[in-house]
């Protein structure tokens, strides 16, 4: 299975993919990884789509592995959540799309604007570049809400949820 996760920066999604991946014993596939690690090589300044097509690369070989994967990005832009169903539909496993929101927008600010990079050189966006952020609508997604819920209560809510959702490949 591929799970596409998405989401604004500081909604709490690459902490909760994280988690999932341990609890399923999953594969994690984060883009803010692969991009900073594209800078990091001199190749590049701007990642630019480089760093999303490298890791649809890495998602579709651990699928045809047969593990799960988790996708971690921001996927606000309607044409990657797409080729992320691309990729779960080449490797011929079921997709489930998760949208993670923070709907306490004091709290969500509060995440964006105290929380410490853990890629080395990575920059984390503003506030305002974050909510200013080009985001288009989900569609079919489980949606969860991370606003003062524990990882656990989270987690406990979304692998119900992903056993419950209809398969999408």
């Amino acid at each position: 299975m591929l799970i596409i996760f998405g989401g604004l920066p500081g909604s709490g999604k690459t902490t909760i993919a994280r988690a999932l991946a341990e609890r399923l014993n999953a594969v994690h596939v984060r883009v803010d990884t692969i991009e900073q690690a594209i800078r990091a090589s001199g190749i590049a300044d701007d990642a630019g789509p480089a760093g999303y097509i490298v890791a649809y690369g890495i998602a579709g070989d651990n699928l045809t592995l047969g593990r799960t994967v988790i996708a971690d990005s921001v996927n606000s832009l309607r044409i990657t959540r797409s080729a992320w169903l691309s990729v779960a539909q080449a490797a011929g496993v079921t997709a489930a799309e998760v949208e993670v929101i923070c709907s306490d927008k004091a709290e969500h600010r509060n995440r964006v604007e105290t929380r410490l990079t853990d890629v080395e050189g990575l920059v984390k966006p503003t506030w305002q570049e974050t909510s200013e952020r080009a985001y288009d609508e989900w569609h079919d997604a489980i949606v969860i809400d991370t606003a003062w819920k524990t990882v656990d209560a989270v987690l406990d809510e979304l692998v119900s949820r992903l056993k419950s959702a209809p398969p999408n490949a």
